[in-house]
């Protein structure tokens, strides 16, 4: 095994089946889930095994739908080491809420994810990083209920989600508040943001540009957020025949591929849970205030 940075970054995987993702949203309905093929367990535990393989302790942002069905994959997640976290209950995106319906979203969620893991939930991530310039109210909101950490801002433009304006490391989105927020990573090229955190950027671009973005932030003295989701390592789940060719490039693209290139970006750098990466990074903040 080579040597790894010393840097530790944050891996996570966020805990959704294939019939979940929001490109599918328009063309698959909530009400028809339970009928579809589960996958979701068989993939975490593939996951598991990976992770193990690697020496790597991650966050698992679940969602509370699926933790309600799988308790004995969450209570596994939790023995093995890694960190249970909220992906709210049914990935809808925060912009498609208002405050109270999102309040009761995660309030649902924590409390089956707790319930069936056996673990407090500190940490939330918002479904598509749907947390952006429409929905600042969601981070008092995440403050009001005790959140620790949010890592739910991708800061950069795109047709699917994005707040290009925030800052691109971890900073405190409110005033007096403890709750930090920890974006996805982004490079920089050319005066512009290019997403490079993981999931279909990872999957779909070759391998060298993820290791020049990691090493670039890396460069900055500063730990890349990292995320994937459980369906993206799985070659073999059902198609979505009517969704859009769009949507199914984004989905399909290098699904066999995928876990190879886990190994290799997981043996490559330095990985660790999303909690502790958030007490490092709210240290940091308070010593850049003093």
């Amino acid at each position: 095994m080579q040597n790894r940075p010393a840097l530790v970054s944050g891996m996570s995987v966020d805990v959704e089946d294939w019939f979940q993702v929001g490109a599918f949203d328009k063309v698959i309905d909530r009400k028809d889930w339970e009928g579809l093929t589960d996958r979701v367990d068989r993939n975490v535990r593939f996951i598991l095994d990976l992770f193990d393989e690697a020496g790597v302790k991650a966050t698992f942002f679940t969602l509370g739908w699926v933790a309600a069905r799988h308790g004995s994959l969450m209570r596994l997640v939790a023995e093995r080491g890694h960190e249970v976290a909220s992906h709210g209950w049914d990935h809808a995106r925060v912009f498609t809420m208002d405050r109270t319906q999102f309040a009761a979203d995660i309030e649902r969620a924590r409390k089956q994810i707790e319930d069936v893991a056996g673990v407090a939930v500190r940490g939330y991530r918002a479904p598509s990083f749907s947390i952006d310039q429409r929905t600042p109210w969601a981070f008092e909101v995440l403050a009001e209920q005790g959140y620790l950490y949010s890592s739910s801002v991708a800061p950069l433009k795109h047709d699917h989600y994005g707040w290009a304006d925030a800052p691109r490391f971890a900073f405190h989105p409110l005033k007096g508040a403890e709750l930090i927020e920890i974006p996805v990573t982004t490079a920089e090229f050319a005066g512009r943001r290019l997403g490079a955190g993981g999931g279909g950027f990872f999957r779909v671009l070759p391998y060298p540009f993820s290791r020049w973005a990691i090493r670039q932030v890396l460069a900055e003295k500063r730990p890349a957020i990292f995320y994937f989701h459980p369906w993206e390592i799985d070659p073999d789940q059902p198609r979505v025949k009517n969704a859009s060719l769009r949507s199914k490039l984004r989905h399909y693209t290098n699904l066999k591929a995928m876990a190879g290139k886990l190994e290799h970006v997981m043996t490559e750098f330095s990985w660790g849970r999303m909690d502790a990466l958030a007490q490092i990074e709210k240290t940091r903040l308070k010593s850049a205030q003093t």
